[in-house]
């Protein structure tokens, strides 16, 4: 999961860096309005945690701009203000979720879940495709009821290309959604071929189609036949 966390405190923004990426997640960050609106103007994420007062403008622009532009980030709002005018607003206007502050992080992790699997997966724990399950919240993978085991990057991609199944992924976005954007200094994509290589063996060897099929000078697509 990608996740952009923005929180002008660097004390809880550095917590919630760490507790995420600790869970294998990719976490960027920016401490004002003006470096959110360059993240979100640049990336993608699967979920965005919105704190509301931030040097240089309102989280709330930030989030009627999101809302403008028809972005399907994900949105939780982490906030001090806890008067119901505050959570009412912030939900009117298409936040998923609204926690405030202070939080315990594994209460952050729940809400942060709970609104990927309401988005991508029907509010369901376990994400099925044919003969592949995958338990999100164990991050096991299954072919036909026999395990099979990915390394969290492998795993990460593998959800991806679900999700987006039917679809031409470039490597630049996938590279972006599963590195952030420091990927942007990374001279070839050759790792993704390893990756996608791996994901496909163990598959196959398990007993799955061969579903990810290369898009000759664009990218990959995860059949959904």
């Amino acid at each position: 999961m990608k996740i952009l966390i923005i929180e002008d405190e660097a004390g809880l923004r550095e917590s919630i860096e760490a507790y995420f990426q600790e869970a294998g997640n990719i976490c960027e960050t920016a401490d004002s309005y003006q470096a959110a609106m360059t993240k979100i103007n640049l990336y993608s994420y699967d979920c965005i945690l919105l704190d509301i007062t931030l040097p240089g403008g309102s989280g709330i622009e930030i989030l009627k701009t999101l809302k403008a532009n028809n972005n399907k980030d994900g949105i939780l709002i982490i906030s001090a203000k806890n008067s119901l005018d505050d959570r009412l607003e912030g939900l009117d206007l298409g936040a998923d979720d609204y926690l405030v502050k202070p939080f315990h992080l594994s209460e952050l992790k729940a809400r942060v879940s709970a609104i990927m699997r309401r988005k991508m997966y029907d509010g369901n724990n376990i994400l099925q495709f044919n003969e592949i399950s995958i338990d999100l919240s164990a991050k096991t993978v299954a072919v036909s009821d026999i395990p099979v085991k990915f390394t969290r990057k492998e795993f990460a991609l593998l959800i991806y290309f679900i999700a987006n199944k039917g679809k031409v992924v470039s490597k630049n976005a996938i590279a972006e959604h599963l590195w952030g954007d420091g990927i942007d200094l990374a001279d070839n994509f050759d790792f993704i071929y390893s990756h996608i290589k791996n994901i496909r063996k163990k598959l196959i060897e398990a007993g799955a189609h061969d579903y990810i099929q290369a898009a000759y000078g664009m990218g990959y697509k995860f059949n959904d036949k």
